[in-house]
């Protein structure tokens, strides 16, 4: 209704069409540019109503917490460095998720755990951040996400064999008692293909690139026609990135991290356990995605819970919360711009300084080899080990601009502070999680283990220390867990 321009079929009804592990096709799509149409339609839209004031390019650095509520926050503006105070009686963070503490990932530059950050420091804590999903068809020399469009319009899976592998992995096609019955294959849920790639790897069938293993997406039968019109965003970013036409060229792709299904512990109504702070979206846990997300429920999510993030905060105001006296919020908020100020104004630490650079290249392949795809609890004991220390060495880090206009140095180290501390509570998460369930996979300890560990996970923040790992029950309504089995084929 408020204008997206939604694919079509010939009879005017929004197109649809299947994504991984669904048995239904439930998924509406623009092209392979969903995201991009319902950014544009919802921006354009907030420009209908004078009310919204922007406030473009502003860093949020800290919470204000004051009497034990959320009463507004600090941040720099970039454009001219200088430090603003925003008092308000409630906060919503929208900040989305995480994933550039990996260095192969879907996500765009500024998904940096900013949000997370913010209300973990404030006190509310981080759930179920052990649960990270990985896309299995991402670019390997970017991360540059190829949509599971791809496969939802018949795209294939190959090996350096030019086998399709997913069938090896409980996927493919079965023959049981003389009756054909089509699986998953490529459509199977994101963190099984993207196992299957591991294995595949393990035993030596991929295939090699200048930015290391790969995977072939097959989609030259689908034809250049369906490709064009389906598909055409894909096909520009495998030519300008890859050098590969998907209409006369298999194109190379392999698993990078897409979304985080843990994030800022939040009710069914948004609200987290510090008063007056909302959270909606990858940033927050409410936790409709389990332990793995299936594709094209996070848009969804946004609507949905953006809209009760609203009506909660709402609520929350007209509920008579009162302002926090002036000389508090002044208090807290030089508070807060002193310790921004103490980082710009550093010349050097006990132990030297240290580069944002070094730091962060460090912290992403900790992630990427000890809490990736698979996880063992040896691996998981030095990525928590490795992070503390990097934790430690982030108090040296010096900048090496001084100035205030759009100092990228002191926003890249700010940005690193959050990835450090989100990236923390994801291995230490995995750690105490003896078991595996969707996007967690302990090689040490392969099953499922209800009796123990069905229940969300609760990071809480202990500022220089590691943090303590509390957990929280899982509210279970008709839908009682079981065996995940997708032999079912689909609709």
């Amino acid at each position: 209704h408020w204008g997206c321009p939604w694919s079509r079929e010939p009879n005017g009804s929004v197109a649809v069409r299947p994504f991984g592990g669904m048995k239904k096709q439930r998924t509406w799509f623009a092209a392979d540019k969903s995201g991009f149409h319902i950014l544009h339609t919802l921006f354009q839209t907030s420009l209908q109503f004078d009310s919204i004031q922007r406030f473009d390019e502003y860093y949020a650095t800290e919470l204000l917490v004051e009497e034990g509520r959320c009463a507004g926050f600090v941040a720099i503006e970039m454009r001219s460095g200088q430090m603003r105070r925003f008092d308000a009686r409630a906060v919503i963070i929208a900040g989305g998720g995480a994933g550039r503490m990996f260095p192969f990932t879907t996500n765009g530059a500024i998904k940096t755990g900013d949000g997370m950050a913010l209300a973990y420091r404030a006190g509310v804590p981080l759930k179920d951040m052990e649960f990270v999903q990985y896309h299995p068809t991402g670019l390997p020399s970017t991360g540059t996400l190829l949509t599971e469009a791809c496969r939802g319009e018949g795209g294939v899976l190959l090996n350096k064999h030019g086998r399709r592998f997913l069938q090896d992995y409980g996927m493919g096609p079965e023959t049981p008692l003389g009756k054909p019955v089509l699986k998953t294959m490529e459509l199977g849920p994101r963190d099984r293909v993207s196992q299957a790639f591991w294995h595949e790897q393990k035993k030596g069938n991929a295939v090699p690139t200048q930015w290391g293993d790969s995977m072939l997406l097959d989609m030259r039968h689908l034809g250049e026609k369906t490709i064009n019109e389906r598909l055409p965003l894909v096909r520009d970013m495998s030519i300008s990135y890859m050098g590969v036409d998907p209409v006369t060229d298999p194109v190379p792709v392999r698993p990078v991290v897409h979304y985080m299904m843990g994030g800022i512990h939040t009710d069914i109504k948004a609200a987290t356990p510090l008063p007056g702070l909302y959270a909606a979206g990858e940033c927050a846990c409410v936790s409709i995605n389990g332990a793995n997300r299936l594709g094209s429920n996070s848009l969804t999510e946004l609507l949905v819970f953006g809209r009760r993030a609203a009506l909660s905060a709402l609520e929350y105001v007209q509920s008579g919360a009162r302002p926090a006296a002036d000389a508090a919020l002044a208090a807290l908020g030089a508070a807060a711009q002193g310790r921004v100020r103490e980082l710009m104004q550093r010349t050097g630490g006990t132990g030297g300084s240290e580069t944002v650079a070094g730091l962060r290249k460090e912290m992403m392949h900790t992630m990427e080899q000890n809490a990736g795809i698979y996880r063992t609890g040896e691996e998981l004991a030095a990525a928590c080990a490795k992070l503390a220390d990097l934790r430690r060495r982030y108090r040296s880090i010096v900048l090496h601009d001084k100035t205030n206009v759009y100092n990228t140095d002191l926003l890249q180290a700010l940005e690193l502070g959050s990835m450090l501390d989100c990236a923390e509570a994801v291995a230490q998460s995995a750690l105490a999680r003896r078991e595996s369930r969707g996007a967690h996979q302990r090689i040490d300890f392969p099953e499922r283990d209800d009796a123990q560990f069905l229940k969300h996970s609760l990071a809480l923040w202990k500022g220089n220390e590691v943090p303590k790992i509390n957990y929280h029950d899982v509210v279970i309504t008709k839908s009682q867990p079981g065996v995940r089995d997708y032999s079912g084929g689909h609709a």
